[in-house]
């Protein structure tokens, strides 16, 4: 008896020992571990590179059959088939040529011309963004008229006006627009206003070409902007080859470090090329955009172009600023048409022309063959065959 209750102790005491050793049991799973290593911050993306499109046409140019129907008049016609390139720009220029004051001035064209405030909303629909003014016929209808076009710019404030000015201190307000980190400025002159003086004691109203006033401004917004442009109306009209006075002002231009020339006034298509620049750059200047549209009956003159001009801007190394090129640059040559009876005005990309539009033009003798070949001896291998934003068409 005594030796059996001294086993029973001893598998009492045994089961005791066990159960405090397997109380908590660690239970270790080798299929589960899993070796962490020490996480790295991934390195950062580096910067890339900004890249802006300027798009820019000629003279806007409305004469009386064209402004028949006045305020009412559908404006907005004449641009839909060139509309899409526009909208397409991050920054679309246009040279205003005729005031936009109103029915109060009397709706006129040659010589003295005062458009519909509608055809103004149609310039903004379409997509330009930059309106120049400072042509020879700002003066045309006074200065009242002038402020009333400028009262309607007022009305749209995300369109940039160059060349016309309220006073001296809007004169040195910088024209500047800012988008896809880039930051362009924009001056603009004109040769003259016809004759019309303009008003004693304003010289503000109109920025003239003077060598002096224009060195003073190109040098204040020169630092304040990335890519310098300046609107020219100068040269010959209705002459293929730019003059020396061109030549010489362009070049005293890019002494001055100016980035870009959109030319106008001479109703005709010139050529464009680079001036090098003393910091070793080049200065790019289209000479003569020629017509945008207009009711003028001559072949030539039916015969304009649109700029077009890529830049990409390089991110900031350390101790350097960024720096901007000309990616890409070339012409797309466009056609004024209009049929027998000045009705139908619109405005073509040359791509999208066809002999049967030709052959119902009012100008008789316009044909395919002339405007490619006068297009290609002015542009050279710088004229786009397509839609310069179409990826899928060469680029120059």
């Amino acid at each position: 008896m005594k030796k059996c209750y001294t086993v029973t102790l001893i598998l009492v005491h045994i089961i005791l020992v066990f159960s405090c050793l397997f109380k908590n049991p660690i239970i270790v799973n080798h299929e589960s571990i899993e070796t962490v290593a020490s996480a790295e911050p991934e390195p950062e993306a580096p910067p890339e590179d900004d890249y802006l499109t300027i798009i820019a046409v000629g003279d806007n140019l409305y004469h009386n059959v064209m402004i028949v129907d006045g305020e009412e008049g559908d404006y907005l016609a004449a641009y839909t088939e060139i509309k899409p390139l526009v909208e397409n720009a991050d920054i679309a220029f246009i040279n205003q040529e005729t005031l936009l004051g109103g029915i109060d001035f009397g709706f006129t064209g040659y010589p003295q011309f005062n458009s519909p405030q509608a055809l103004g909303r149609a310039v903004a629909e379409t997509g330009f963004n930059v309106v120049n003014h400072a042509n020879n016929h700002v003066m045309d209808k006074g200065e009242k008229a002038l402020l009333a076009t400028m009262d309607l710019w007022d009305t749209m404030p995300h369109i940039t006006v160059i060349g016309v000015h309220r006073s001296e201190e809007k004169r040195k307000q910088p024209a500047i627009v800012e988008k896809n980190n880039f930051t362009i400025g924009f001056l603009g002159y004109t040769y003259g206003t016809n004759g019309i003086p303009v008003p004693a004691g304003k010289s503000y109203l109109v920025s003239l070409i003077n060598r002096g006033k224009m060195a003073e401004e190109i040098e204040a917004l020169r630092p304040l902007c990335d890519f310098l442009v300046v609107s020219l109306h100068w040269g010959e009209e209705y002459k293929y080859d730019y003059s020396k006075s061109q030549k010489d002002l362009a070049e005293f231009l890019a002494e001055h470090k100016v980035d870009l020339i959109l030319g106008h006034h001479p109703h005709v298509i010139q050529k464009i090329e680079f001036i090098p620049r003393p910091d070793g750059k080049e200065m790019l200047c289209y000479y003569s955009l020629g017509n945008f549209i207009s009711a003028q009956s001559e072949i030539p003159r039916m015969l304009g172009a649109m700029a077009y001009v890529k830049l990409k801007k390089s991110p900031e190394k350390e101790g350097e600023v960024s720096e901007i090129t000309i990616l890409e640059y070339g012409t797309l040559p466009l056609v004024t048409h209009y049929g027998k009876d000045f009705k139908g005005f619109k405005v073509y990309p040359l791509y999208d022309y066809t002999t049967e539009l030709a052959k119902e033009h009012r100008i008789g003798g316009l044909t395919m063959d002339y405007l490619k070949k006068t297009s290609s001896s002015i542009f050279g291998d710088k004229k786009f065959s397509g839609n310069p934003f179409d990826p899928s068409v060469p680029h120059l």
